[in-house]
């Protein structure tokens, strides 16, 4: 078995997952029971579509992007830096986050498969500072991604993740005491000015054929007196609603909007869902991420972006739309340029 494949969880690891509230039935489970597909539609059809994507689910172009030193960057205020689809990096006051980092130039264990679109693959492990925390939400290929991971891990401080990735981190040789793994609504204090709380998402994860053996979660990122929302993968349901009134408001919320499908509708939500999240969470300001960097579903590749703003402009909430690598400040600076359309 290829290494990038991951590893089960077993031994004492998979006798605490057996604990969770969360898991029943051999795997976890979503808070609202979802189906992961449609039942009107088979594997070797869902297959075959995969294979013969249209060509508008790729630009016609090189994407366009923006050169920032995070060696140096300002971080007076919590600033973030987007670098296609669902990898982000979060400065403030020193303390350097980064989330789900896919720097490989594909979305797959199979280089040849999910690639990155041209233009978008221009920050890789070379380009980050010292990470003092690395958040991974779960353990897709888009989100953890091996062969970034093992460049990555000379500049890590710890890793965060959601329960049940541990056998995956230590199967590829990352000591135990490298990393924390959360069940949700676990919190966890980071320092006197910095803490974690994962909470559901409404999602599934795997990386081989057998699903549910890890978690997938959001991310509370409470961060100097900043509350950030790190959405991960999520269908819409009303956990939203509840986070909000938990824990909101948010600074900001950082939440996919792209890869729906009419065959998955609840693993995945549609932009216009993301919109409708961003309210449940009393967000000020809506980052729209999971789009622009690799196509995995059958929509155009700016259909997300394109719908996401407009129903944000409909319904009144604020939203920023940087491109690769440029800086988005809380507080300062949300860049709004509707750069896709050129």
């Amino acid at each position: 078995m290829l290494k990038i494949f991951g590893k089960m969880p077993s031994g004492q690891r998979l006798e605490r997952i057996q604990q969770s509230p969360n898991y029943t039935n051999g795997s976890f489970q979503n808070v609202v029971p979802t189906e992961m597909m449609l039942k009107d539609i088979s594997y070797f059809k869902m297959m075959r579509m995969f294979f013969n994507k249209p060509k508008t689910v790729k630009p016609p172009k090189p994407l366009p992007s923006v050169r920032t030193d995070l060696h140096t960057i300002n971080d007076d205020q919590p600033v973030i830096v987007w670098f296609g689809h669902s990898s982000y990096f979060i400065k403030h006051k020193g303390t350097s986050i980064l989330i789900d980092p896919v720097f490989s130039g594909n979305a797959s264990p199979f280089s040849s498969s999910v690639k990155a679109f041209e233009g978008t693959n221009v920050y890789g492990v070379d380009d980050m500072p010292a990470i003092d925390m690395l958040i991974l939400t779960h353990d897709h290929y888009d989100h953890l991604d091996y062969k970034t991971l093992l460049k990555l891990l000379p500049k890590v401080g710890h890793i965060y993740t959601s329960m049940g990735v541990g056998a995956h981190l230590e199967h590829w040789g990352i000591p135990h005491n490298k990393f924390t793994e959360f069940d949700w609504w676990q919190h966890n204090k980071i320092s006197d000015a910095i803490s974690l709380t994962a909470t559901p998402s409404r999602h599934f994860s795997g990386r081989l054929f057998k699903r549910g053996q890890s978690l997938w979660s959001a991310f509370i990122l409470e961060l100097n007196g900043h509350k950030l929302f790190l959405g991960g993968d999520s269908g819409y349901d009303t956990t939203f609603k509840t986070i909000g009134e938990k824990y909101g408001p948010f600074d900001i919320a950082i939440l996919e909007c792209g890869q729906y499908g009419v065959h998955w509708p609840y693993i995945h939500m549609t932009p216009e869902q993301t919109v409708v999240a961003a309210t449940d969470l009393n967000a000020k300001i809506l980052l729209p991420i999971h789009w622009g960097k690799f196509a995995l579903a059958f929509h155009d590749w700016d259909d997300s972006i394109k719908r996401v703003t407009a129903a944000a402009q409909t319904k009144g909430v604020p939203i920023t739309t940087p491109r690769i690598g440029e800086p988005v400040v809380l507080n300062t600076s949300y860049p709004d340029g509707r750069w896709w359309e050129d």
